[in-house]
């Protein structure tokens, strides 16, 4: 591998690893006591876990390669700020919100490989597509109360 590839794919486990603080920061403000939407927490912290895998699987076959020239430790240190030190966002004001945020944040991500990501990068995005769909026919047809009843399905599994 060259080495602005290996550069490239270090960067990605930086990205990685920033979209697993976000799915984190969302999975933590709905599981808060006063917002208390168990399912979209379960949800996020899910997809917290996918992405953190993704880091794994690519500093796995960097060090397959011999080709990790950091410190691992380095790309794993990461404060809950951005790339550009921005904070991380700890609050939204809907799950619709939020997971419209989701969303870019898979779409973000998507360029990336060709391979194994690809395809379920893409199901990323057509599931938070579908569920933001969803949840707004919800929140249409019994206001408030649809937000709480897409929150029990998702807990569930049923959406």
């Amino acid at each position: 591998m060259t080495d602005p590839c290996t550069k490239l794919m270090e960067s990605q486990v930086k990205t990685e690893m920033e979209a697993a603080m976000k799915y984190l920061a969302m999975g933590a403000h709905f599981a808060r006591d006063t917002i208390n939407r168990p399912g979209f927490s379960k949800f996020f912290f899910e997809s917290a876990s996918e992405e953190r895998e993704h880091a794994i699987k690519i500093i796995e076959y960097l060090l397959m390669r011999g080709q990790l020239t950091n410190d691992v430790s380095k790309l794993l240190k990461y404060p809950l700020t951005t790339n550009n030190t921005n904070p991380i966002r700890q609050e939204w004001n809907s799950g619709e919100e939020a997971l419209t945020d989701a969303l870019k944040l898979e779409a973000q991500l998507v360029d990336y490989l060709t391979t194994d990501f690809l395809e379920e990068q893409y199901k990323g995005q057509r599931d938070l597509a579908g569920k933001i769909s969803v949840l707004g026919k919800m929140m249409q047809a019994h206001g408030p109360l649809g937000e709480f009843l897409f929150d029990k399905k998702l807990l569930s599994g049923e959406i």
